[in-house]
């Protein structure tokens, strides 16, 4: 079975072909932060929808896409047996839809809803092309992350690929809030009219030149002979066998000590993050009585959080995670602490220290969204003592599940709390007491699940040097040695990490 077109023919994967499969996430981190950062702000002061609604409009949505995403994986993954998935590959095929799709749904949400359809047709409109936009994000980002394993089995070569996505998606990020700031500060009152949909054509045009570079730069496993055996060798589970199955694993996931730690810590932080991200432009436009573009020139200075990745890196060899969350958490609350003190004392003409408050929030939140996933490697690890299986992937779909869940909780909660306060969508101008209220709300949220995850991280005892400890009990197991010939020291730290008393672990009766 030869296949000799594009998408099956690889290529040399140096650091330019880093860049172009990584270019995809130009609109991965870019989306991720319109979502929690522009939406809501979009749809409450531009279009004039209820903060209740607004927070709805986005929570329906991501709870669709992450019951989407659940099933999209096993799609593309039995896609090689029809022939579009032959001729065009079984995950570049779902890229090129994705791509065509989004690019017509993403334009279509800052086309406004009443020049189309007339008044009163605000909420369904946006709910729907919002939530078609989510699933074409899917049907993009999930196919593309499994290409690193498609394109090559060398571990430092599949690093380069994977490797390049963190300082693009930053970027992504900058980015958006500067095309948005700009278009915001033009002295052309029609520019500022129209600054949502004017940026909505520049962040699609962006978007899907990105994604189209890395479409035709990548390319899948050939599906030779022995190959698609490999791949018809995997049982097959109906739809229902794949729920249950799929339900039961993401539930054993719970019975590992160390997971059940750190993903309270990530989805607690990153949710504490969105809440931010939502209600940051309220806070600014409403409560503080700035102008509209500033919260975006404010969240431009994302571009620190690529500083104090470069940091984290070192950090996380030499000082461990734990440092790193208490060292991002403290600078978040100092920063929100920072946003209170400048509201209530009425500091006049605050810009320049809203910049350097955002500034230190910026560092924390790119040490924040750097840790989590370089703690993630090890945690199948600690699986693989109680378990004796390898479940990698299972992990990191219960913390992209749930993450999904989460963030769309966080905007329907803030819009929830806006509205029973008293704020109405579109008042840039409400009572001393709305405009405390929502500065509260904006200070409160995050800082009481930032404590939650500060408080389970001095917790957390998965670092370089138990994880060396419990890779070596691992290897020793494996190589025979007997679970009664532990050393004490050995035994207490895998306890301390699996949750579990030493005696089960490795068990005796699984199929190898």
């Amino acid at each position: 079975m030869e296949h000799t077109n594009w998408v099956y023919t690889s290529k040399d994967i140096n650091v330019f072909r880093g860049i172009e499969y990584g270019l995809t996430d130009l609109m991965g981190g870019g989306w991720n932060n319109i979502v929690s950062g522009v939406i809501f702000a979009y749809l409450t002061l531009s279009v004039g929808l209820d903060p209740a609604m607004a927070g709805a409009i986005t929570g329906i949505a991501r709870i669709v896409d992450a019951i989407f995403s659940l099933l999209f994986g096993a799609i593309t993954d039995g896609f090689y047996k029809t022939k579009l998935g032959k001729k065009f590959g079984r995950r570049h095929f779902w890229m090129f839809v994705g791509m065509v799709g989004f690019a017509i749904s993403f334009m279509s949400f800052w086309i406004p809803a009443t020049s189309i359809f007339g008044p009163g047709h605000d909420f369904i409109y946006y709910l729907i092309v919002y939530s078609s936009t989510e699933i074409f994000v899917g049907m993009i980002l999930i196919p593309w992350e499994t290409l690193p394993t498609e394109m090559t089995d060398d571990y430092t070569k599949r690093t380069i690929l994977s490797g390049s996505r963190m300082f693009i998606s930053a970027t992504g990020t900058t980015l958006v809030f500067f095309i948005l700031a700009f278009l915001q500060s033009l002295p052309s009152e029609e520019a500022k009219k129209n600054a949502y949909l004017l940026a909505g054509v520049f962040w699609t045009i962006m978007f899907v030149i990105a994604i189209f570079i890395s479409y035709r730069s990548t390319w899948e496993r050939p599906l030779t002979e022995e190959f698609v055996k490999e791949l018809d060798s995997r049982p097959k589970l109906t739809l229902g066998q794949f729920l249950a199955q799929t339900v039961h694993d993401y539930a054993a996931t719970f019975k590992n000590a160390s997971f059940r730690k750190h993903l309270v810590i990530y989805l607690f932080s990153f949710t504490g993050k969105d809440f931010y991200a939502t209600l940051l432009p309220t806070f600014i436009i409403v409560a503080v009585g700035l102008k509209d573009n500033i919260p975006w020139i404010l969240n431009a200075f994302a571009a620190f959080g690529i500083l104090s990745t470069l940091l984290a890196t070192r950090l996380m060899i030499t000082k461990g995670p734990k440092y790193l969350y208490q060292l991002s958490y403290f600078s978040i609350i100092i920063a929100m602490f920072g946003y209170v003190v400048v509201y209530f004392m009425h500091i006049h003409n605050p810009i320049v220290i809203l910049m350097v408050i955002t500034a230190l929030y910026q560092m924390g939140r790119g040490i924040l969204e750097f840790t989590p996933w370089n703690v993630f490697p090890f945690i199948p690890d600690v699986d693989r003592l109680i378990t004796r299986e390898d479940k990698a992937g299972t992990y990191a779909a219960v913390m992209t599940f749930f993450r999904k869940s989460t963030g769309a909780l966080a905007t329907y909660v803030a819009g929830l709390l806006l509205e029973a306060v008293g704020y109405t969508a579109g008042n840039l101008h409400p009572s001393m007491d709305v405009r405390n209220a929502i500065t509260w709300i904006f200070f409160i949220g995050p800082i009481v699940l930032l404590i939650i995850a500060l408080m389970v991280s001095w917790t957390f005892k998965l670092n370089k040097n138990t994880h060396a400890v419990l890779k070596a009990e691992i290897n020793r197991l494996e190589a025979g040695g007997s679970k009664q010939d532990v050393d004490p020291e050995t035994q207490k730290i895998v306890e301390e990490l699996t949750g579990h008393a030493y005696a089960t672990l490795w068990p005796e009766d699984v199929q190898l």
